[in-house]
């Protein structure tokens, strides 16, 4: 009986939460703040029998539940995760946790409409992972776009508006699109059904327009140069919390739609374009790099950095597709494609992290830029601790989880062209570079103003988030072996599917 419904608890306990959190309004913001924090707690252990509860050896779609929604369409109410999707899930239940508890104290106006924001948002995201049907996938990708543009709109930095704007239009434009290939691949499925349509057989060309479709949709979302100019506005301007769900979650979003529509249902035109997305992922692994290099706002940099780790990704699951096609190597394929899901979940904590490490030092100095700081470390001593890690694991160092995912895409990257795993490589020097120099300049040397002097030191529940993010920094640094063994047979089955022509005839 749990697993027919532990799926939609997920998704609709926190959006209850959230309406409950707006009804109570900002006159009980005191009942609201630890109502907030244990609905998104609950709703993290609940998550947690998704992993502890799943089948590693099976890549069959697992917890499912269906119900009839529109029946005249064929539209249903159909959830299920995989190896690709759960561990998204529980990524999301948690950072949630960590967003409630980092606006506790600081979140001064409306909190308690900030507070349902992100608790409707959770159970919207959970939704977008665990939707097996189109439209249902849709609708929650679609809505999810609300509670983050208030988030950015309302508790944003002086060009909110500006930045709120544009991260609607370039994710709706690209949602549009991905609307039309579905209502194309219904006309031709006669089914919403995500699986039907991966065994769906479709001319190269009409592979070719829906692979496009779906491109736009989700380089927007990860974001792939050059649709990434959105991100650094939106983080810039957007509250600590916003900045931790955009980089932690709503990125992973468009690998997680290439991994679940792009390779499945066009691989034939995968195939043809695969160099198209590994050149893009370059480009954003490199040219992005050096962008960072040059930035003197420390959100800004963290998200270019962002965009930039967010290539490995993309590179990780076609380079993949590449080393399959090219030699049949089932296990380099595989690695490629479970080095990119791991760089993504690795992202989700480190860039959470560092952007948490911004918010404390802009909480008290009111500034993001790196030219107002300077020996943070003669005041904020247990601070600078955790920024010098989290930064070492953006940088990918070994022990952390920001090296796994790498390693494992520039090894398998060898198998496909040495040059590609050469380019790729670089960015563990670039990573490096703006990360490390970012840190030099803001937490070592001489105490540089009066504001840095006056600086405070964490304090327990700044700690707390911290220590619980660098656990699992160093957790899967260390011991990768559950996250791989989740996704392992789901990677095999993409892989194995993908590899057979879906062009008629052929």
């Amino acid at each position: 009986m749990a697993d027919l419904s532990l799926l939609s608890i997920l998704i609709w306990l926190p959006i209850l939460g959230g309406v409950w959190a707006l009804i109570v309004g900002d006159k009980q913001a005191s009942m609201v703040r630890p109502i907030a924090l244990g609905v998104s707690l609950l709703t993290f252990l609940l998550s947690l029998p998704l992993f502890f509860g799943f089948d590693t050896t099976t890549a069959a779609m697992q917890f499912t539940e269906q119900l009839a929604w529109i029946p005249t369409f064929g539209i249903n109410y159909h959830l299920g995760v995989d190896g690709f999707s759960m561990p998204l899930i529980v990524l999301t239940t948690f950072s949630t946790v960590l967003v409630v508890l980092a606006g506790w104290e600081v979140i001064k106006y409306k909190p308690a409409q900030y507070l349902a924001a992100f608790l409707i948002m959770e159970g919207l995201m959970v939704g977008v992972f665990s939707a097996l049907d189109a439209i249902l996938f849709y609708v929650f990708w679609e809505a999810m776009l609300i509670p983050m543009f208030l988030i950015i709109g309302i508790w944003g930095g002086p060009r909110r508006v500006y930045a709120t704007i544009k991260f609607f239009l370039y994710t709706f434009f690209g949602s549009v699109l991905m609307l039309v290939a579905f209502l194309y691949l219904y006309s031709q499925a006669d089914s919403f059904a995500i699986q039907d349509y991966h065994d769906l057989a479709m001319s190269l060309e009409a592979q070719k327009w829906i692979f496009m479709a779906f491109l736009v949709a989700f380089a927007v979302k990860v974001p792939m140069w050059p649709v990434h100019t959105w991100l650094p506005d939106a983080h810039v301007e957007a509250p600590t919390g916003g900045s931790i769900i955009l980089a932690a979650l709503m990125l992973k979003m468009g690998g997680y739609g290439f991994l679940r529509f792009s390779l499945p249902i066009t691989p034939d035109a995968s195939r043809e374009l695969d160099w198209l997305i590994i050149a893009l992922s370059l480009i954003a692994i490199i040219y992005i790099a050096f962008v960072a290099l040059v930035q003197q706002d420390m959100k800004k940099l963290i998200a270019y950095s962002s965009i930039s780790h967010m290539g490995f990704a993309t590179l990780g699951f076609f380079i993949g597709f590449m080393i399959y096609k090219n030699t049949g190597s089932l296990d380099g394929g595989a690695m490629a494609m479970e080095g990119g899901m791991v760089q993504m979940i690795s992202h989700g904590f480190i860039s959470g992290a560092l952007f948490l490490c911004v918010g404390v030092l802009y909480d008290r100095l009111h500034s993001r830029e790196i030219a107002d700081y300077g020996g943070v470390a003669n005041t904020m001593p247990r601070f600078s601790m955790f920024v010098v890690f989290f930064a070492m694991a953006n940088a990918g160092l070994p022990a952390t989880s920001g090296f796994v995912g790498e390693f494992l895409v520039i090894l398998a990257s060898f198998k496909a062209n040495f040059w590609i795993a050469f380019a790729a490589a670089t960015i563990m020097i670039l990573g490096a570079a703006y990360t490390l120099w970012m840190v030099k300049r803001v937490i070592y040397g001489k105490v540089a103003n009066d504001g840095v002097a006056s600086l405070t030191d964490i304090n327990r529940r700044e700690t707390l988030i911290l220590v619980v993010l660098a656990i699992a920094v160093l957790l899967f640094g260390i011991w990768p072996a559950p996250l791989l063994d989740v996704m392992h047979a789901t990677v095999q089955n993409l892989l194995e599917h993908i590899s057979q022509t879906k062009v008629p005839g052929m």
